[in-house]
């Protein structure tokens, strides 16, 4: 699964295409220069159960780690991802 990302330095998202369609999209907007707030998170019904979520918050966590910025989960479902892997604190 190739998870791309866009960013404009005020919102951007990791999203998942299929066909030319984005079918599955995790948005943040950026709180200062050193941190995104993760606001949602989506997947199409032909993509759930196949890790498509986790995939895109893994992507975060590297984007974070790379840039040097922290993460805070306000989605419902990239906090519960967050909850089950403590490796990912140093991003928190």
């Amino acid at each position: 699964m190739n998870v791309l990302h866009e960013n404009d330095h005020s919102k951007g998202a990791f999203y998942v295409e299929q066909d030319g369609q984005r079918k599955a999209e995790m948005t943040y907007t950026w709180a200062g220069t050193d941190r995104i707030i993760i606001d949602h998170t989506e997947v199409d019904d032909e993509l759930r159960g196949q890790g498509v979520g986790y995939e895109m918050v893994f992507a975060s966590v590297q984007f974070a780690r790379e840039q040097q910025i922290s993460i805070v989960p306000l989605c419902p479902f990239a906090k519960s991802v967050f909850n089950k892997y403590p490796e990912f604190k140093d991003v928190l």
